[in-house]
Parts: structure tokens; sequence; C-alpha cells
């Protein structure tokens, strides 16, 4: 479906994995696109195939609090407003209860928990103006329920849905719309490296976690969605 006014959306994390997904659909779809990425030569051909004028390539490091602001900045100065924010970019170290590394405990917390809400922050004030402005949290299972012993990457995430909902609070009454999205595995890079025993083929594929998004950013002020669940196992949650 084409967007006749083409929204500006930003997405983090856009070069692989669910926010590549997203990004080629969203592309589809007619959406002005401001990417954050760590390494914009890296962009898939499939992505840097769009006019120019419809498209930016920010660097982007969740670590590094300057390159957010500038980032937000980048886009205002191409487009002119923000209409969305996709936060999606994250990390998974599989340190558990008894594991003495804080140092990847903080890199998460750094990653997966302060940098969306930093994001979220600095886009607040244009989203507003939007009047219809739209944020959607790709957080995890990880962030409703424990399960397993990976007892940071549960933690940050736990925040993060925590600042998801704050969001969602405070933005209503100037029309922010906020989704968080939370999935167990789905196909990609990461549960390639930590979830090996679990078939990949059985996992949630990335372009069916971009069809959700796509339909919440689609949906009016008065129907937001305000969590959806995508699991590829059953759980009482």
């Amino acid at each position: 479906m084409k967007i006749a006014n083409k929204k500006v959306i930003m997405i983090s994390g856009a070069n692989r994995g669910i926010g590549r997904a997203i990004t080629e659909k969203l592309q589809q779809e007619n959406y002005r696109l401001s990417l954050g990425i760590r390494n914009p030569e890296h962009i898939p051909d499939s992505i840097s195939a769009q006019v120019d004028s419809e498209l930016l390539c920010h660097k982007y490091d969740a670590r590094d609090s300057s390159s957010a602001k500038s980032w937000i900045e980048a886009t205002i100065n191409r487009f002119g407003c923000i209409d969305g924010l996709i936060n999606n970019a994250g990390i998974l170290h599989t340190t558990g209860l008894e594991d003495d590394e804080e140092d990847l405990l903080d890199d998460m917390w750094e990653v997966n928990a302060k940098a969306p809400l930093r994001l979220t922050r600095l886009a607040f004030p244009h989203l507003r103006k939007s009047g219809a402005g739209r944020i959607v949290d790709i957080i995890s299972m990880s962030g409703k329920r424990v399960k397993g012993n990976w007892v940071g990457y549960s933690m940050s995430k736990y925040a993060a849905l925590a600042a998801s909902h704050t969001a969602r609070l405070q933005g209503w009454e100037d029309g922010i719309r906020v989704t968080n999205i939370c999935t167990g595995f789905v196909q990609s890079d990461m549960t390639i490296t930590n979830a090996p025993a679990f078939p990949q083929q059985e996992m949630t594929r990335p372009v069916d976690v971009a069809q959700v998004v796509s339909s919440i950013l689609l949906l009016p002020n008065e129907s937001p969605v305000p969590e959806v669940m995508m699991n590829c196992v059953f759980e009482i949650v």
C-alpha cells in the first residue's frame, strides 16, 4: 500500500535482521526513511537503490550518545520533520546470574535500555509537531517474562519496556502513539549464534515483524495497539 504524504520514519539498526526487513517493507510503501546504521557503507544494495531524496543513511552507534543527537539533527535537516521512530537496534550477551561479567551487563544496558530511551527523548518534540507521531519499540519476550539464564538481557529488556510504557503515557495527549513489539526467537544472525538448538526455519520471520510494524503505522490515533507479542512457541504469559 502506498502512503500518499510520504511520512518520515527513523529506523535504528536498519541494515540487517528485523531492521532490514522493516526498512525494505516501508520502502515499498513510499515512506521517506532515515536509517541509523553503525557502518553506513555496509548498507545492502536492496536498500541503497532507493531514490536518494527519499532516503538518509546516517552513522548511528547506540553506545554513543552524541551520534543519537547528530542523527536526529541530520534527519530534520534533510526532511524537516519526524513522523515515526522505530527503536530496533539491540544486542545479546548470554551472561548468567552467577557470571561476573559486569562489562557485558553495562553494554546491554547501554544499547538495549538507554539508547532507545535517548532516541525517544530526542525525537519527542518533533513527533509532537506531527500530531500523529508513532514510536514502535522492538523489544523481546524477554522483557515480558524470564526464561532461561540470560539475566542481563532480560534486565535490559524489562527496562526498555518500562521506558516504552512511559513514552506511551507521556505522548498520548499530543497524538503520539507508542507500540512495543515483543518477539520470541526471530530468524537472524543473533539467534544463529545464541540459539543454535532451535531450528531457524521454525522461528518468526523478520518480514512478518515488518508487516506488523507497517500495519501499526497506518492505524489512526483513535485505534492504537499498545503491545504485540509474536512467538514461535506456545507460552502462557
